[in-house]
Order: structure tokens, then sequence, then C-alpha cells
């Protein structure tokens, strides 16, 4: 191979032909990430999954796009070459978190679409293990909530206290602060979800459905149930600076579909720092959902830790 190869231009796709009637497309919003973008697109380009699924990269960096980086625009042309439809997407100007998501959403009309962060490397048998457990759940989402390796050994026995398997089918829920059901939100710090998985064993193949408050990282939406609720488009009542997007999503999809997390899970959180500075996470989401007269403005910001979804602590 030339010296100059990677220097190939790399065509970003067409936005107007990469809408399709497919089975799944997967969302990835990143930003100043390169490295471990490539990390991602490597677990996506090499899952045994049965469908032909499409690929959405959208960037807001503050520099070039990371698909300018050797490693990245590599991982596209294997994932195009193993039949994946990639489309790349440069988001400018950034409006918060929620409208980027909402902007990815609206660039897909898969059957189901799965919002995956770009700090999160997936099992080959993810994919396919999620598309069949929300086609025999029946609900409007599931997640693989992320595991941190580097707490491999801390053990946290009162935070997995609370799992709980669905039996049958997922019923909505109304999860808010200061329920029970919130409190199943310890369940994806650290390891736990390691730790409960070699707790039950499983045989190949074998998955089971939690009751979760939410699951960050990696989650499969029916995208029809998704949209039912309103998407993400509730980030025109938000200011800019807010965090909690994904969980203000599925909260409202639970209250009316149901959800559930499903183990094992397949989702590596690369333990990266947050492209995210303190000063740019503002309002919580999910406080607005029992506020609708409110101002997003006065919102609390308590709960912080609990709402950084990737943060495996």
């Amino acid at each position: 191979m030339s010296a100059d190869a990677v220097s190939r231009p790399l065509d970003a796709g067409a936005a107007g032909t990469f809408p399709a009637d497919r089975t799944l497309d997967v969302l990835v919003p990143t930003r100043n990430r390169p490295a471990e973008l490539a990390v991602t697109l490597s677990g996506l380009a090499a899952s045994t999954s049965r469908e032909r699924f499409g690929v959405v990269v959208s960037d807001q960096s503050d520099g070039a796009p990371p698909w300018g980086d050797p490693a990245v625009a590599a991982v596209v042309r294997l994932l195009r070459h193993r039949g994946h439809p990639v489309l790349l997407v440069r988001h400018q100007p950034r409006r918060g978190l929620a409208e980027h998501r909402a902007s990815l959403l609206g660039r897909s009309l898969a059957r189901y679409t799965m919002f995956l962060d770009d700090d999160v490397w997936l099992e080959p048998e993810t994919v396919d293990r999620l598309v069949t457990a929300i086609g025999d759940l029946g609900c409007g989402f599931v997640g693989n909530a992320v595991h941190g390796l580097s707490y491999i050994d801390d053990v946290r026995p009162r935070e997995q206290a609370v799992y709980e398997e669905w039996v049958g089918r997922p019923v909505p829920e109304r999860v808010r602060p200061g329920t029970p059901e919130w409190e199943r939100w310890t369940l994806h710090n650290a390891a736990n979800l390691l730790h409960i998985t070699r707790r039950l064993r499983l045989a190949p193949g074998e998955w089971r459905a939690y009751k979760v408050a939410w699951a960050g990282g990696c989650v499969l939406y029916d995208r029809a149930k998704l949209l039912a609720v309103g998407g993400f488009d509730f980030w025109t009542h938000l200011p800019e600076r807010h965090q909690g997007e994904d969980v203000a999503a599925q909260l409202m999809v639970m209250s009316r579909y149901g959800g559930a997390g499903v183990l094992p899970s397949g989702a590596y959180h690369l333990e990266a720092p947050t492209t995210m500075p303190p000063d740019e996470r503002g309002v919580e989401c999910w406080s607005l959902l029992d506020s609708a007269n409110r101002s997003p403005a006065a919102a609390t910001t308590s709960s912080t830790a609990m709402l950084s979804t990737n943060d495996t602590r």
C-alpha cells in the first residue's frame, strides 16, 4: 500500500438516500473523540448480526470531523465493505444534546434505532441479542448499560440488591425521583452487571430482561414508540445547556410502553474523560417531565452524579 493511501478522500454518504426500510439503524453522536469513535465503530464492524444495519455518525467536534483520522476512516470503510450503509454528518451549530439526538433520529426510517455513545465497545453478539429481545418483549426500548472494567474487583452487593427480572413482557411504569423504581440506577454503576451476570450463570445464547430506572450508553428503541411520545423534540423547551436527555426519553417511553435492561450486557465503557465540561451541563431534562408550566431555567440540577449516564464510577 502506498504511503499516501490514508489521505484518500472518504465519501460521507448520501443523506437523501440513507433512510430506508431497514430493521435497524445505529445512531452515534460524537464530539472531540476520534480515538474512542474508532474503537466504537470497530465493535460494530465486528458484529455477527444477521442484519445489515445502517450507521449514522453525527459530529459536533470543535475542530475537524473525526473521519479525517485514518483509524476512523478505515473502520468506516470496513463497515461499508461488510454491507452496512454509513452516513457521516457534520451537525453544527450545537444546540444541546437533545437537539443532536433529535436530528439523528430524524435521519432514520428503520424499525428500530439504537443510540450508541461514542465511547462504548460492543461485543459481536450484542446487536442481535438486543434486536431479539425487543422483538420478544414488545416494549418501547431495551438497553445494555455499560461495564467499567477498571471496577472488575469492586463488588457492590448493596447496589446490586435492587436487581429484579421481568416475568413476562415489561409493563408501563412511571419512574421518577423518590420512587422505589428510581433506586434501580445503582445497578449500572462500576461493574455491577458483570457480577450479576456471573451469578446468574446463563447458558450460551440465554438472556434475561430486568427492570431499570434507565440505561446509558447503548439503548435500542422501537422507533415508532419513541416517536409516539415525542422523541427528543422536547429540546425546543430547553436551554442549550442541559443533560440527561436520554434519561428523559426513556422515562417517557417507559411510562407508555415499558422498557427493560438485558443481561448479559455486551457494552463496555472506554472510561475516557467526558467531552462535556461542567459549565455546559445545566438543566436535568427529566426534571421537566412533570413541569409543563415551569420555566426550564428554573429546573433543578440535582442528581447530577446519577445522570452522568456514561459514568461507571
